[in-house]
């Protein structure tokens, strides 16, 4: 996704490489022969999923990759997406289900490509991923164990981020990123994209909620590097029977590292909470799971518990504030922008109509109950 002062120069700057012209970068790079190239969905960068021609020489190399084409504002930073990389190689060899970051032809994990649009030389930073297996989360009915291990895989992965080390770290500490939680209140400068609505009402509420009653708290909670994103469409899942014969799901994917910041172990939980709420039949239900999952891995403090309410509130605020504001910029891709929005201001007016009291209630005992091996 994308920084909050340069949200607009991002969107303008989303790369339009044909397929092929993808394909052509697929084998000048990466030295690969590719036998179908196909767009996949994305945000304010371009994805292709590509299959390559197998060779003698690679017989028991994969077959399926996913180029991504940094968008031009996005590419000036180099650093930043080495980082993602080499972040997404260590939780591969710390046993997480991400992808695997092919190497150049020179041995690098990206390459900077420039293109002449007619008007003037462009440069995007291009990277190849291996493809991975599964269905997103949002395909699936979600059971109330599967949101326990999404609970459980969110906490995992901060804390096994705590043991990474790279010289260009601090590149995540990234001020005016938008999706960051703690920048809520640079949604002020998105809102009008709302209209004059209740809608609008609502998030300009969260927000002076927000600078009154979390801004006050942060050096309170505990620091930490998110991934930042971890969505119903950013986690795959794979099927297999169980003794009774239903399907039972294990995450088999993660994926788009592209929102990683550091932030607060409180903030991976809310916004997984959020995601998991969109999809959900029962979305007031799914924080305790989620939470109960979380909290099995890595407890929250009081201060943090007493902001998870609000900090939900807030990505559901980010999430639709800045769709509405990107589908102004970028109709044509509004099927993909407006995802959340299908049922994202709907489960936000719930639980401002609850009230923080009441939602704490449901989540607080549905973890609970998983103390006592009886989940709710």
């Amino acid at each position: 996704m994308s920084s909050g002062d340069d949200e607009q120069l991002q969107a303008l700057a989303k790369p339009t490489f044909t397929e092929v012209q993808a394909s052509a970068v697929v084998e000048s790079v990466f030295g690969l022969k590719v036998s179908k190239i196909q767009p996949l969905p994305s945000y304010d960068d371009q994805n292709f999923h590509v299959h390559i021609s197998k060779i003698k020489d690679t017989a028991d190399g994969p077959i399926e990759y996913v180029l991504k084409i940094s968008n031009t504002e996005a590419s000036k930073n180099p650093d930043l997406i080495e980082v993602q990389n080499h972040i997404i190689m260590f939780l591969k060899a710390a046993g997480f289900p991400t992808a695997s970051v092919c190497r150049t032809k020179g041995d690098n994990t990206t390459s900077l490509m420039s293109i002449d649009s007619g008007t003037e030389i462009k440069s995007y930073l291009v990277r190849l991923l291996t493809y991975l297996p599964g269905k997103p989360i949002a395909k699936i009915p979600v059971s109330t164990q599967l949101l326990y291990e999404i609970g459980r895989l969110a906490a995992k992965l901060d804390k096994a981020l705590e043991k990474f080390h790279h010289p260009k770290l601090s590149n995540l500490h990234r001020e005016n990123f938008i999706w960051n939680l703690k920048n809520i209140p640079l949604l002020e400068k998105y809102v009008d994209a709302l209209g004059q609505n209740q809608n609008r009402e609502i998030v300009e509420q969260v927000i002076q909620l927000f600078k009154k009653e979390v801004m006050t708290k942060l050096s309170h909670f505990r620091e930490c590097i998110n991934h930042g994103d971890l969505n119903d469409h950013n986690i795959l899942v794979e099927s297999s029977k169980s003794a009774f014969g239903d399907a039972v799901y294990q995450v088999s994917g993660i994926l788009d590292f592209g929102d990683m910041s550091y932030g607060y172990y409180v903030f991976e939980v809310a916004i997984t909470i959020m995601y998991m709420m969109i999809e959900s039949k029962n979305p007031i239900q799914v924080g305790g799971h989620i939470l109960a999952g979380f909290e099995s891995i890595i407890p929250l403090t009081a201060v943090e518990r007493s902001a998870l309410f609000l900090l939900v509130c807030s990505r559901f605020c980010q999430s639709l504030v800045m769709a509405a504001y990107s589908c102004q910029l970028h109709p044509e891709n509004k099927e993909y922008l407006m995802i959340t929005a299908k049922t994202g201001w709907k489960h936000l007016q719930q639980m401002f109509d609850m009230g923080q009291k009441a939602v704490e209630e449901i989540w607080f005992e549905t973890a609970k109950s998983y103390e006592s091996g009886i989940s709710l």
